[in-house]
């Protein structure tokens, strides 16, 4: 009789093995588990969202965000999922967006503590100000007793220079659990949050030297006594230098550890690319149709205005569509455009017209005449036409 077959791994089994893997730094091999994983889910939101996890780990914040994106797309309503992508925009810079997750966050589960000082410190990082001390001081009375709440109030106070209470506040997380101490050489994903804030923290410490003065004066109800019930009543750390730490490998314990990043991307960034594209090139083609239409009004009055202001709206429409795109499409741009010429070319041949509509306009500029203005407005049309035509 034969063997029965051996049960089908499921999407959480693959998620655990990319864990192990991401706690020994092999985040490329963590990234391959969950790539396997989605082959058969593709839409799971455990999976994306470690994904999105290792890559934030491994330094890669444009991969990290797609599969955050993703990952909130599939599940909108978890938290962990706004968190990591929160996380990711914060580290593209996407601060206005990232501060409006936070924000989210912490207005939808204001009972919750990890929720308050995730949020909070998420805030922190992309709006920092009254409101985001505010929100550590709430995670802190949600959850007095646990030690990652101290340490991001810690870090929220540290970022406005309010180095008193920041070490008071690190004082407490330390008497809470001692190995938040060692907490920014952790490694792997599970513990990614602590890891984050303690490293924030460490980077912040050396600016407690700067002169007083420049600290700006805390609120009454926010500088001293802390909320009730605590284990023990803050004080001022007195502690001692901590002792050395045994060697790690080779290097010494405060050394990076040696990570193995994952090579590729593990999410077919095509379709998120050739979707960024068309917007871009879009609202690009618009613009310079808009443009080339109020330039003809101009005319009527002043020839001169109406080259000099077509000109300069040409160029800053070339440097917008590019910057735009550069930060929508999640891979190089080239190599974006790349794919396109080879499997869209209706797009591609879209792409560079656009492009060269605006320029046209820069001609105008040059040496006027109506001709070359009409041509800008026809690209831009043409343009316009292929990306909507194709969609």
């Amino acid at each position: 009789m034969a063997a029965p077959l051996e049960p089908e791994t499921t999407p959480e089994e693959y998620r655990q093995r990319a864990l192990l893997l991401a706690d020994l730094g092999r985040y490329d091999e963590a990234a391959q588990e969950v790539a396997a994983g989605l082959t058969g889910a593709p839409e799971e939101p455990s999976l994306l969202a470690t994904l999105a996890r290792i890559h934030l780990a491994a330094e890669q914040p444009g991969e990290a965000l797609r599969a955050a994106d993703k990952a909130v797309a599939a599940g909108p309503e978890t938290i962990t999922n706004l968190v990591v992508r929160a996380m990711a925009l914060s580290d593209n810079q996407r601060y206005g967006d990232a501060a409006r997750v936070a924000n989210d966050i912490l207005r939808q589960w204001p009972a919750d503590a990890y929720a308050q000082r995730t949020g909070a410190a998420l805030l922190s990082e992309s709006r920092n100000g009254q409101e985001a001390l505010n929100a550590a001081w709430n995670a802190v009375r949600v959850a007095p007793d646990e030690a990652e709440a101290h340490l991001v109030l810690a870090v929220v106070a540290a970022r406005l220079r309010l180095f008193d209470l920041a070490q008071r506040a690190y004082a407490q997380a330390l008497d809470l659990d001692s190995a938040i101490g060692d907490a920014q050489h952790d490694m792997g994903i599970v513990r990614f949050e602590r890891r984050r804030w303690a490293k924030a923290l460490e980077s912040l410490a050396d600016e407690a030297a700067l002169p007083a003065q420049t600290e700006p004066e805390p609120r009454e109800d926010q500088a001293g006594d802390y909320p009730e019930p605590f284990p023990r009543a803050y004080q001022a750390p007195d502690r001692p230098e901590p002792e050395e730490k045994p060697k790690r490998g080779s290097g010494s314990w405060t050394e990076e550890p040696v990570i193995s990043r994952p090579s590729g991307p593990v999410l077919d960034p095509s379709e998120s690319s050739t979707e960024a594209v068309r917007r871009g090139v879009l609202y690009g083609a618009n613009a310079a149709l808009i443009t080339g239409v109020m330039a003809g009004f101009m005319t009527l009055t002043s020839e001169g205005i109406s080259r000099v202001w077509a000109g300069l709206v040409g160029v800053l429409i070339v440097l917008g569509v590019l910057v735009a795109l550069k930060r929508m499409v999640p891979e190089p741009l080239g190599t974006a455009l790349g794919r396109l010429r080879a499997h869209n070319r209706p797009l591609a041949g879209a792409t560079y017209i656009g492009f060269v509509a605006p320029l046209v306009m820069l001609v105008y500029a040059l040496v006027g005449g109506v001709v070359s203005l009409v041509a800008a407005m026809v690209l831009a049309a043409i343009a316009e036409l292929l990306i909507i035509s194709r969609r």
